[in-house]
């Protein structure tokens, strides 16, 4: 009714007002998580967005348009064999090396082709968790015992709540295999080897821009080498995608040459990869638009635009809630949310059943960039953490988060959100429980 839709603009509005009016900004912890909110939003989108989501809208993008539906339900689908499903789902972070947020497009992308809902879940999982450059950082940091512990956790939790997921919800899978059985076995537009080299090609580009800086002092070794010329690297990978563009794609060499010829000129006029990062993607998007040669073409950069306006919004309002609760850590910046941090270090001592379910707590709703979980528990045991609830926030942290949730409800709605959710917390606090006696 009317009156109902009256009343709850009435209320919103009030809502508003008296948060303005009772904000007390003489409180030095308020103005402390609103700087932590701001700084974390900063440190995001000057780091985060143009690096790793981007990238990860064109990858979806790829799945969504050039991966046929059929090759998805092959190993994904719901009449997929589980354990192919599984297996491909549960060690897909090894290659793909990305945080909590930038899964998101690739889950949804996978989902809206028809995977069934258990692979789904293990890959949206496993993506962040089992990243192999944070698996190494951890063992070389947090200790060996501590490196072995995440990455069998995180195999294992992958598969045990993507069949959790399916089980819970068997009678919906059901009826999405039956839908499957009658689908048409679809003829590949072109072979699979290209379209896999086009989509292995972005996903390297991504993975090598963001490489992580190996430890202070450290100047030698295969992952500082990789660091040094990691912007080397990426240009040699953008070659490639050039000659995929031309090759597999089929886009006019005359515009591809002009793409490359303008994120070159802006390499050289810069100091910053940010730059030639910005126009090679900009220059890829207006290429793949007027093309008139392949319809695909247009439809890739439609669809990436698609997930960008689908995530982009959710993410950024949940950037901001977690900064403004728990704070910003990221490199040497340690700024406070409205919640202490010495309330986190003291609740997750020892190794009971509440400091490993209070850790899983944190984990699950604390924004992880990729590879800052370590650095940040690095401090938290130094603290007096306890191993349990350390593992216990390895494998809840970086596969969650307040804004990986949002966008996850946007996905797949409220209520198989929160029992993802309610079974990663659960299962965070039971392996950090057998770690920990351990």
């Amino acid at each position: 009714m009317e009156w109902k839709k009256e009343i709850k603009v009435l209320f919103w509005i009030a809502v508003v007002f008296v948060a303005a009016f009772f904000m007390p900004l003489e409180n030095d912890r308020f103005r402390e998580a609103v700087m932590a909110m701001l700084d974390l939003t900063k440190w995001y989108a000057q780091e985060h967005v143009i690096l790793c989501l981007i990238p990860a809208f064109f990858i979806a993008g790829v799945i969504s348009v050039f991966v046929s539906q059929g090759a998805v339900m092959k190993y994904f689908g719901a009449k997929a064999k589980k354990w192919l499903a599984y297996s491909v789902a549960s060690v897909s972070g090894t290659i793909l090396a990305v945080c909590s947020c930038t899964i998101l497009p690739l889950f949804s992308s996978i989902h809206k082709r028809g995977a069934g809902l258990g692979p789904a879940i293990a890959f949206l999982y496993s993506g962040p968790a089992i990243n192999i450059l944070a698996i190494i950082l951890t063992a070389r940091i947090l200790g060996f015992e501590m490196g072995v512990a995440r990455i069998v956790g995180a195999v294992v939790f992958a598969i045990v709540i993507g069949s959790a997921m399916s089980l819970i919800y068997r009678k919906e899978e059901r009826a999405k295999k039956e839908e499957q059985i009658n689908f048409p076995d679809m003829p590949e537009k072109r072979p699979v080897w290209q379209t896999a080299s086009h989509f292995f090609i972005l996903v390297l580009i991504l993975v090598f821009a963001n490489w992580g800086k190996p430890d202070e002092g450290v100047t030698t070794g295969g992952w500082y080498f990789i660091w040094a010329n990691k912007w080397y690297i990426t240009a040699v990978l953008s070659v490639l995608l050039s000659f995929s563009l031309i090759y597999i794609l089929k886009i006019n060499w005359l515009h591809v040459t002009l793409a490359i010829i303008a994120t070159a000129v802006s390499a050289f006029l810069s100091n910053s990869p940010m730059v030639p990062m910005i126009v090679g993607m900009a220059a890829l998007s207006v290429i793949t638009l007027i093309d008139k040669r392949e319809p695909e073409n247009r439809e890739w950069t439609l669809a990436s635009w698609d997930f960008t306006k689908q995530i982009m919004p959710l993410l950024a309002i949940g950037v901001l809630i977690a900064g403004f609760l728990l704070g910003s850590t990221h490199d040497d910046t340690a700024m406070a949310g409205i919640i202490p941090n010495e309330w986190i270090a003291t609740l997750v001592g020892g190794n009971s059943l509440f400091s490993n379910f209070f850790a899983s707590i944190v984990g699950a709703f604390m924004y992880f960039a990729t590879l800052t979980e370590v650095p940040i528990l690095q401090g938290l045991i130094a603290a007096g953490m306890g191993k349990g609830p350390a593992l216990a926030l390895l494998l809840a942290g970086p596969s969650l988060s307040l804004p990986n949730m949002l966008v996850i409800r946007g996905v797949i709605g409220t209520q198989k959100t929160l029992v993802y959710v309610v079974l990663v917390v659960v299962m965070a606090t039971i392996s950090g429980l057998i770690y920990g006696i351990l």
